[in-house]
């Protein structure tokens, strides 16, 4: 029958190896636990790598007569190594050429597999330098240790299948709401073109000049759209495999700013901009794309943030230029913030605003592309502001 200490030492031991997950300090404190009973002055744990099936450390310590040496990777390579290959528990002896003052490399050691999901992929090696040599009774707690360990990684290999499943269902769910969002914004220009293309062919109605450019107006629009938005599709897939072109070269962020400005006040006339434009050292970048990010945050707090005034600054942070963009609009739930630089990705609640979500998503990959950050941050309603650091040019 099991006495009360050990019975206490294993509850101890299995409580260790169930709270937390495998973090050093978890594994770490396994350790502590386990040395209570079961002598080691090296320990190892070996786990594979699952692309390439090598054998690398997870945990290596060196807590007995060769701690100032810290514990040594090679001891423990080929050893593992072989546990691994045979699948079972290896007891390995010293040397008998080894001089019985020279501890050191009198190692007496002790291998077990780890299993994760019912295969081996991986090892448990203990080391005791000159002894004693591994006892039943120190077996048997290794080898508990072992499966311990064991069920500790295939939680977290669980874990992490668990999050890459709810991350590709979200995902899934993103793409849906995409083809559905698609469907709509590709339908609405060519429903307008249809329409009043065919009402100009009539032969049954005569139009008069005005109300015939009116309707070319809008079909002239409505294509615009209909291409902006196939050209938005188009350049988010070049953007996620990396082959859409960048030109740079140094750049004054104040001056591509004010163009957009510009060019942005003719088309909105009544758009109320503040500008706060420090000089800024140039930055080394593609005055095309970095243009393309600023329209697309004003055409985003023209959409959640109509009659807003919008204020732009530009300042030095360190050695990096950093741009903000402030809104006094609605601004964004807390649970969305995280979200809306994601693919495809739109805010609930938001369905009468017309977008395919792709916006943010081309913003944030075009500032990576410029080795730069763009984030946000928002106080639902008291506005949003986006901000977006660049390094500045250093061959200048």
């Amino acid at each position: 029958m099991m006495d009360s200490h050990t019975l206490a030492y294993l509850q101890e031991l299995m409580q260790s190896a169930t709270n937390g997950e495998t973090s050093r300090g978890t594994i770490e404190n396994f350790m502590v636990t386990l040395r209570k009973e079961f002598v080691f002055d090296n320990v190892a744990v070996y786990l594979q790598d699952e692309e390439t099936g090598i054998l690398e450390i997870a945990y290596a310590r060196a807590v007995g007569r060769s701690k100032d040496a810290e514990a040594d990777a090679a001891w423990g390579d080929e050893f593992a190594g072989q546990v691994v290959k045979k699948g079972k528990l290896l007891l390995q002896n010293p040397k008998a050429d080894v001089l019985p003052d020279d501890r050191l490399h009198q190692a007496y050691l002790l291998g077990l597999p780890i299993l994760i999901g019912a295969e081996v992929q991986g090892a448990l090696v203990f080391v005791r330098f000159g002894g004693p040599v591994y006892e039943t009774d120190h077996i048997a707690i290794a080898s508990l240790a072992a499966e311990l360990l064991s069920a500790l990684f295939e939680r977290a290999r669980w874990s992490e299948m668990r999050e890459d499943l709810q991350d590709l269902k979200r995902q899934m769910q993103l793409q849906e709401d995409f083809v559905s969002t698609i469907s709509h914004e590709l339908r609405t220009p060519l429903g307008f073109i249809k329409g009043y293309s065919t009402s100009l062919l009539r032969q049954d109605t005569s139009w008069d000049a005005e109300t015939q450019r009116e309707f070319l107006s809008i079909i002239d629009e409505e294509a615009d759209r209909l291409s902006l938005l196939i050209e938005n599709v188009l350049e988010s897939a070049r953007l996620q495999s990396k082959t859409l072109p960048l030109r740079f070269q140094p750049l004054r962020l104040d001056a591509v700013l004010r163009d957009v400005v510009q060019r942005i006040h003719a088309r909105h006339k009544d758009l109320d901009i503040s500008m706060q434009l420090d000089t800024v050292p140039p930055v080394y970048g593609d005055g095309v794309r970095l243009a393309q990010v600023f329209e697309n945050l004003f055409t985003n707090a023209i959409k959640y943030a109509p009659g807003a005034l919008i204020v732009i600054l530009l300042n030095q942070v360190d050695d990096n230029a950093m741009i903000s963009f402030i809104d006094h609009g609605p601004g964004i739930p807390k649970e969305a913030l995280p979200l809306i630089f994601e693919r495809f990705y739109r805010v609930r609640g938001e369905r009468t605003i017309t977008g395919t979500g792709l916006g943010l998503y081309i913003c944030k990959q075009i500032i990576q592309a410029h080795r730069g950050k763009i984030w946000a941050e928002s106080t639902p309603g008291q506005g949003t502001t986006f901000f977006i650091e660049l390094p500045i040019d250093s061959s200048g």
